[in-house]
């Protein structure tokens, strides 16, 4: 497998507006500490708690009656645990709960024997988990009247009551506020100039970039192409508001996501003084 990590500068366009400043939450134990805030994606009707803004891909696809479906899903890594959750639109006259498990189960192979109902702010569900010596995985289906959602966090065994909080803090229905998560949407501090590689003095340097890994998944189905990611390059050496343009399935964009996170570098500087700014990273997989 070859893979090329390419960075461009990209016109970013940030547009000022009201945000919902929903209040930071102290959540899981004191060796996870971390100040978790609210999400939601406008128009889908849910929330849930986080511990950072997540990345989030749009995309279509066909079902076996025709009809195209839009699929969200978002996803955050944070001490080693990852969070994601997919939502489905639900056309008429609506594919059940059960169909929608049954589905998912040639994706991510759940064991039905852990098989949990459920029920959320009125809503039905089922639980799946499964624990080993070093990891554990906790799996949520819910259903409302229009939406199909999948949520699932996965990590050390360790973060189990990390991720119970995760899952207890799931909002349904209408009155889920919370900060809008969308591909136009940025959480940044609003005193802080994001800057464009054109205005800055000194570009970011990169000191190491990691490469992603090319998932079984993938290699087995055959997939080839490009994930696309815009982020900002933070004045205190993190990347950060990562955005997915281009996306792949079979965990190829994950992986990307977390082969950016861990990408080093030396900021960029205006003035003599380190600032923020956008990049985008191109990750090529071929096999």
């Amino acid at each position: 497998m070859k893979r090329i990590l390419l960075l461009l500068m990209v016109p970013i366009v940030l547009v000022s507006g009201a945000v919902c400043q929903e209040p930071e939450v102290a959540i899981g134990p004191s060796r996870f500490p971390s100040l978790w805030r609210r999400y939601t994606v406008k128009g889908d009707r849910f929330s849930v708690l986080l511990p950072s803004l997540p990345a989030i891909t749009t995309s279509r696809f066909s079902r076996k009656d025709g009809k195209e479906r839009t699929k969200r899903f978002l996803t955050i890594t944070m001490n080693s645990v990852v969070y994601t959750n997919e939502v489905f639109e639900n056309l008429k006259p609506g594919q059940p709960l059960e169909e929608f498990i049954a589905e998912s189960n040639a994706s991510f192979q759940y064991d039905p024997a852990t098989e949990r109902n459920l029920t959320v702010d009125g809503f039905p569900g089922k639980e799946y988990s499964s624990q080993t010596k070093t990891t554990t995985t906790v799996m949520q289906f819910l259903a409302t009247k229009d939406r199909l959602f999948r949520f699932a966090a996965t990590g050390p065994a360790a973060a189990a009551p990390v991720i119970k909080d995760f899952f207890s803090s799931i909002k349904l229905g209408e009155k889920t506020d919370g900060i809008d998560v969308s591909e136009s949407s940025l959480e940044i501090d609003t005193n802080e100039n994001i800057y464009k590689g054109r205005d800055v003095d000194v570009k970011a340097r990169l000191l190491t970039m990691p490469e992603p890994a090319y998932t079984e998944k993938a290699r087995h189905n055959k997939v080839e192409g490009t994930v696309i990611i815009k982020a900002v390059f933070s004045k205190t050496g993190r990347v950060e508001n990562i955005q997915v343009v281009g996306s792949l399935p079979y965990g190829l964009t994950e992986q990307a996501i977390k082969a950016a996170r861990q990408i080093r570098f030396v900021p960029a500087t205006k003035n003599g003084k380190a600032v923020s700014m956008w990049m985008q990273l191109e990750y090529n997989f071929s096999l």
